[in-house]
Parts: structure tokens; C-alpha cells; sequence
């Protein structure tokens, strides 16, 4: 169970800090809230706190993780699938998973391909939320800004 100050991560929307807890009715049910703020978005989430395992929410890593992360980004692309839809509904699958070592595998992988023949409009809207999700969970870890965060991952794609 999560408490008022933990660091989480929430899998499509990236990682954040919970506020507060409240309780709150919605639709003539009472149920307690996380309140959580996600600071590289601007954003802040009411998430169920019953549901808190089922949507997947997650403690944010720690640096060994990072470190790790960071090689998994300067690894190189992978054999990626050529047909962009099979692709794109892959790459959703990886991200929904909130698993952050999937999420970097993403942006690498998109990143490159970006580089090497450009991406549709669709697969550059799934890199930019997954950088996002990425961004924020660095930023959390190493406590450093949005901007540092990307750079950090621009830094480190090969």
C-alpha cells in the first residue's frame, strides 16, 4: 500500500508523487483516492486506491535501475517489426505494461528508427508520450529537471 509522499509510477501516464489521500463519492460511491501529482506533465490524478494494483501503479526505481537504463538506451535498436501498425500496437503493449525497462526499449527503438526513416504521425505521438513516461520517472529517481531528464536520454541513445 502506498502513502501520502511515496514517488509512483503510473503505467501510460508516467510517474508522480501522491499528495493526499481522500475520500471522495463519485456517482453515489464512496471510495478513497491517491491524489497524485505529476510534475513533468503538469498534471494531477485521482487514482482509486482499491484499483491502485490493478492499474498496474508501481514504486518509481531506484538509481541502479537508472544505471541500467540508461545502457538499455545505448544498446542499439532492436529487429523491429517493418509493418508500422503490428509495430505501433507492440510498442503499446510494451508501454502499457508501466515496466520501465519497456518504456526505454520504446523511445530507443522509435528514436532510431526516427533516424534512420522517419516515423508516422502516430508512431511520433507514442514516442513522445513514452519519452514522456521515461522523462518522468528519471527525473523523480535522480531529482533533476524535465529538460535534464531529456537530455540524459538523448545522451545516451546510440
Amino acid at each position: 500500500m502506498f502513502s501520502i509522499g511515496d514517488k509512483i509510477v503510473y503505467p501510460m501516464h508516467g510517474a508522480g508523487i501522491i499528495k493526499n489521500i481522500e475520500e471522495k463519492e463519485i456517482l453515489g460511491e464512496k471510495a478513497f483516492y491517491f491524489i497524485l501529482e505529476l510534475p513533468i506533465c503538469q498534471m494531477k490524478l485521482m487514482v482509486p486506491v482499491n484499483n491502485s494494483k490493478k492499474l498496474g501503479l508501481r514504486d518509481i526505481v531506484n538509481e541502479e535501475i537508472v544505471e541500467e537504463i540508461l545502457i538499455v538506451l545505448g544498446k542499439g535498436q532492436n529487429e523491429e517489426e517493418t509493418n508500422w501498425s503490428k509495430r505501433h500496437r507492440k510498442n503499446m503493449e510494451r508501454i502499457k505494461t508501466g515496466d520501465i525497462f519497456e518504456v526505454a526499449e520504446v523511445v530507443r527503438n522509435l528514436v532510431l528508427l526516427d533516424e534512420e526513416k522517419g516515423l508516422s504521425t502516430g508512431e511520433k505521438k507514442m514516442l513522445n508520450n513514452a519519452k514522456q513516461i521515461l522523462m518522468s520517472e528519471l527525473a523523480l529517481v535522480k531529482d533533476i529537471s524535465k529538460e535534464e531528464a531529456e537530455q540524459l536520454i538523448t545522451d545516451h541513445i546510440k
